[in-house]
């Protein structure tokens, strides 16, 4: 079972797939620019002390994003996952 969630939301070196990537339509091109394309598996890999912006892992690169554009895009992730 999975559930979907804001990427922001999950905790380091969870696992998940992007589902939606929602906002303004430039912010959405950008997004997938990037990688982040619905289908695609994505890890937040740091968070700056502050807790802005994330470091994800996608398709093996490394990107940093803003925490507000993570709400914007949700993912599934399996259920008890990042759960430690």
């Amino acid at each position: 079972m999975t559930q979907t969630v804001a990427l922001a939301s999950l905790p380091k070196h969870t696992a998940a797939v992007v589902r939606v990537v929602g906002g303004a339509r430039s912010f959405r091109r950008r997004m997938m620019e990037l990688g982040l394309v619905p289908g695609t598996a994505v890890v937040i890999t740091n968070v700056a002390p502050l807790g802005d912006p994330l470091e994800l892992l996608v398709r093996n690169c490394r990107l940093s994003i803003r925490r507000a554009e993570a709400e914007a895009i949700q993912v599934l992730r399996p259920d008890g996952a990042g759960a430690k």
